[in-house]
């Protein structure tokens, strides 16, 4: 096997019961592109982690065996087996996934699933994610608290209220996120990540979902949009210090009366980034916590000062 064929790496580490999801919500935190919970017959339970090729092992190993030596100073069973990390090719990423990504019903509405599965639920949206190295399948915490936001935002896109005719997802990753409120209703959106592969994957999905020609997608980052048009909604599933850092540029992307989903926030810090958002002229109107993640809808009520 060559170096230039290691497109991605799998991470297996041995969990418990009372580690798993502690763990799970560690190795996102390190940039994972999908965790899997597995439990062979007859072996400890374990997760499957899947990072970019361009991730370094040796920072990866070593963080993890940290902090799994931190859950056994705390008294936490951690087994005597060793993490392990190894290279995988494109065809068996694509196999792993195709073993853990069940179609998901979020919300009223939505249903998430790969191109490989039939659509089982005529009376849902479909949006199709195809499992690539950006961000966003909708089984993660994070993402899926965001669509139940949004897709309870849309229930409300009918007669007096219109679909918000301007929209932007930030870091769009797959453009899960995108695709979803554009199924809901929204005309158009604009979509930008600072990851090339993000871009050409959210373009992928667009077209599995028929909606290439209403995703405006470009490689920029937030701060590359002055003098743009505020925006309706923006959704953005980043960190919590990413929020608050991106709080001035959410300021002027929103449009007055306009909608912020934010994900990515640990339960206990989402309070911390609604403060933060305050003053910049956002109020918090719903919160979905999924598996430990926070997703929140803000409302941008004023200006500060006005």
């Amino acid at each position: 096997m060559t170096t230039a064929a290691r497109s991605f790496w799998e991470l297996r580490v041995p969990t418990s019961p009372e580690t798993s999801e502690g763990l799970t919500n560690f190795l996102w935190e390190q940039g994972a592109l999908g965790v899997v919970e597995e439990e062979l017959a007859g072996e400890a339970p374990r997760l499957r982690a899947f990072y970019p090729g361009a991730a370094a092992p040796g920072g990866l190993l070593s963080a993890v065996n940290e902090y799994r030596a931190g859950l056994a100073a705390l008294g936490f069973p951690i087994g005597t087996a060793a993490p392990e990390l190894g290279p995988l090719l494109d065809a068996e990423w694509a196999s792993a996934w195709q073993q853990s990504f069940p179609p998901r019903p979020i919300g009223r509405r939505l249903l998430v699933l790969p191109p490989w599965e039939e659509m089982l639920a005529p009376s849902r949206l479909p949006v199709v994610i195809e499992p690539a190295r950006a961000f966003g399948t909708g089984h993660h915490g994070s993402t899926e608290g965001c669509l139940a936001l949004l897709d309870a935002a849309s229930a409300g896109w009918s007669g007096t209220v219109a679909a918000p005719a301007r929209v932007l997802d930030i870091g769009t990753g797959t453009g899960i996120l995108a695709i979803a409120a554009l199924k809901l209703g929204a005309p158009r959106a604009r979509c930008i990540d600072i990851d090339p592969d993000a871009v050409a994957a959210a373009a992928h999905n667009a077209e599995l979902n028929g909606c290439r020609g209403r995703m405006d997608l470009a490689l920029a980052g937030p701060e590359e949009m002055a003098g743009e048009a505020p925006f309706d909604l923006v959704l953005a599933n980043l960190l919590s210090h990413t929020h608050l850092t991106l709080a001035s540029q959410y300021q002027r992307l929103v449009a007055p009366g306009g909608a912020l989903i934010l994900g990515g926030m640990l339960a206990e810090e989402d309070g911390r980034v609604s403060d933060g958002l305050g003053p910049a002229g956002f109020s918090p109107e719903a919160r979905v916590v999924v598996d430990g993640w926070s997703s929140v809808l803000l409302r941008r009520v004023a200006c500060p000062g006005s």
